[in-house]
């Protein structure tokens, strides 16, 4: 069975293509590298001794991208491809709606154009806004507060309506709380471009010298240390739902949602303290003003994934900690 991964050589994608590829299955990968490396998935092949078909190529290439399913036999796509960046997001709005929805537009008529009606997508808790309570369930309200969770529900919407337009369709929705942690070989890991957008990768690169120091927003929230809440989940937990996801499609279930979190939530104040312990250093911090559009607490209610793909996240935050600093301190400059 053959896996097309749009956006593949990025952090999610390519934890996920080593887990399909241990699994068993065959792996296209798609990806423009606008934010990500192919070195990513020379690496992903050195881990799993299995060879990756890779094709530079945008998601808006509807031609390029129809010669791709035309030469290898699709059975079910999993689509990560999408900018990602909160802030980013806020500035140059109208290339995150061309990009993501757009994107994913062309990448569905393609789809139904060769017949491969299986579709993984990447979703967000981002959906879900500044939740009024917690843990977050599947059927809370949904809104958004930046350009970037904006994209994501309304691709959301679009595949409810493909889904109602045509019943032959099975699409599992994976909304993910907040991936962190890298591969325990060290080899692959998250990579982002310029200054980290998110707190994790922020704490490495301050542990590994790159950065002076964390700031911290906002330390005046309703929580147990006064900062926010997040879900951290391990990114190979992340990796391994999809293939969950996967086999769920094969059962013909036409449109399901999932959550796919801890259920746990950690401070930004607990995730400096376990990172410190893992590289064994004191990281230097300050507290900043509180973000606007930063929730004060967001994690999710995973339990009807556990119930329905039998997924649950294993892996604690010490050892996401402790494989991203692993992945940090041996590649220092990420994948250059």
């Amino acid at each position: 069975m053959r896996i097309l991964l749009t956006g593949g050589a990025g952090f999610i994608g390519s934890h996920t293509c080593v887990e399909l590829l241990d699994a068993g299955f065959e792996v296209t990968i798609v990806d423009n590298l606008s934010n990500s490396s192919e070195t990513a998935l020379k690496r992903v092949e050195e881990i799993t001794g299995k060879k990756v078909s890779f094709h530079k190529c945008d998601i808006l290439d509807r031609d390029s991208l129809k010669k791709i399913f035309d030469s290898e036999k699709i059975d079910s796509v999993i689509h990560f491809a999408g900018l990602k960046a909160v802030g980013e997001s806020n500035e140059i709005p109208l290339k995150y709606f061309l990009n993501n929805v757009a994107g994913t537009v062309v990448l569905c008529e393609v789809m139904a154009e060769v017949g491969v009606k299986n579709l993984v997508f990447s979703s967000s808790a981002t959906v879900y806004g500044d939740p009024k309570s917690v843990p977050i369930t599947e059927d809370f309200p949904l809104s958004a507060t930046n350009p970037y969770g904006r994209s994501k529900l309304m691709i959301e919407e679009i595949l409810q309506d493909l889904y109602k337009s045509d019943n032959d369709w099975n699409i599992a929705m994976l909304r993910y709380f907040n991936p962190v942690g890298a591969h325990h070989s060290g080899r692959i890991g998250e990579d982002p471009n310029g200054i980290p957008n998110n707190l994790l990768p922020y704490i490495a690169q301050v542990a590994v010298g790159k950065l002076k120091e964390l700031s911290i927003f906002g330390n005046d929230y309703n929580t147990s240390d006064g900062t926010g809440v997040r879900d951290y989940i391990h990114v190979v937990d992340l990796a391994l739902g999809h293939i969950k996801a996967i086999d769920k499609l094969k059962t013909n279930p036409g449109l399901v949602t999932y959550n796919l979190g801890t259920g746990n939530g950690c401070s930004v104040l607990e995730m400096l303290k376990a990172f410190e312990k893992a590289c064994e250093k004191e990281i230097p911090h300050r507290f900043a003003p509180r973000r606007e559009g930063d929730a004060e607490s967001c994690y999710a209610d995973s339990s009807f994934a556990e119930k329905e793909l039998n997924w649950k996240a294993e892996k604690t935050i010490d050892d996401m900690c402790k494989d991203m600093w692993k992945w940090q301190k041996n590649n220092p400059d990420g994948y250059k």
